[in-house]
C-alpha cells in the first residue's frame, strides 16, 4: 500500500506542479461578479419599464373606452393612434434589443477593421429606422375607411393587427439579411484593407506648376547655345 500511495502522491504532485496561478484570476472573478450584478439590475429595470408601459397602455385604454350594454366601444381614431405609437415604440426598442445580442457576432466579423465595422453598423441602423418610419407613415389612416365604423369593429382590428405583424416581419427580414450579409461584407472590407497594404500608399502625379520651371529651362538652353 505504501508503494501505491507514493505513486499516487507523485502523480498528484507532478500535476499540481504544472498548474500555474493566473495573475488576473481575482480581477476576472470580481469582474464576473460585477457583470452579474449589472445584468440583474438591467433585467429589473427592463421589467419595471415594461410593467409601467403596460400599465400606462391599459390605463389609456380604460380611459378612452366606453361600455354600453355589455359592448366595449372605442372611437376608431383612438385605436389608430394607439397602434401608431405602439409601432414606433416597438421599432425603437426591438432593434437595439436584437443588436445587443449580436455584438459578439459583429465584433468577430469585423475583427480586422473594428472601426469600419462600427461605422457600418451605425449606418445600417439609420437605414433600418428610415424603413420603419416609412412603413408607419404608409400604413397610417387619416380618414375613416368605408369598411370601418365610427367605433372600432372587426375590420379595423384586423387592419391594426396586420400593421403590427408587418413591422415585426420587416424587422425580422432585415436582421436576418444582415446576419447573412455581414460575413461577406466583413470579408470584402478585410480583403480591401490587405490589398491597400500590399499596394502601398498612392503616389500623386507631379503638379504642373512643379514641372513648368524645368520645361522653361530646357527651352531656354538652346538659345544660350546659339548666342555662344
Amino acid at each position: 500500500m505504501s508503494h501505491v500511495e507514493d505513486v499516487v502522491r507523485e502523480g498528484l504532485s507532478g500535476g499540481t506542479a504544472r498548474v500555474h496561478e493566473s495573475p488576473d484570476l481575482f480581477a476576472r472573478v470580481v469582474q464576473s461578479i460585477e457583470d452579474d450584478r449589472i445584468r440583474t439590475q438591467q433585467r429589473r429595470r427592463v421589467a419595471w419599464i415594461g410593467g409601467s408601459l403596460i400599465a400606462a397602455v391599459l390605463a389609456v385604454i380604460a380611459a378612452v373606452t366606453d361600455v354600453q350594454e355589455g359592448d366595449v366601444l372605442m372611437d376608431w381614431w383612438i385605436l389608430e393612434l394607439i397602434t401608431t405609437v405602439f409601432l414606433a415604440a416597438l421599432a425603437l426598442w426591438l432593434g437595439p434589443f436584437i443588436k445587443r445580442f449580436g455584438k459578439a457576432y459583429a465584433a468577430d466579423v469585423f475583427r480586422a477593421n473594428p472601426r469600419t465595422g462600427k461605422s457600418f453598423i451605425v449606418l445600417t441602423d439609420f437605414a433600418y429606422y428610415l424603413i420603419f418610419l416609412s412603413y408607419i407613415l404608409f400604413t397610417t389612416t387619416f380618414e375613416l375607411p368605408s369598411n370601418w365604423d365610427t367605433v372600432v369593429n372587426g375590420a379595423q382590428l384586423k387592419s391594426e393587427v396586420s400593421r403590427v405583424a408587418g413591422i415585426i416581419l420587416i424587422i425580422g427580414l432585415l436582421h436576418g439579411f444582415n446576419l447573412l450579409a455581414l460575413p461577406v461584407i466583413g470579408r470584402v472590407f478585410t480583403l480591401n484593407r490587405q490589398l491597400d497594404e500590399q499596394v502601398g500608399p498612392h503616389r500623386p502625379f507631379p503638379a504642373p506648376e512643379a514641372a513648368a520651371p524645368s520645361t522653361m529651362q530646357e527651352a531656354a538652353a538652346p538659345e544660350v547655345g546659339d548666342d555662344a
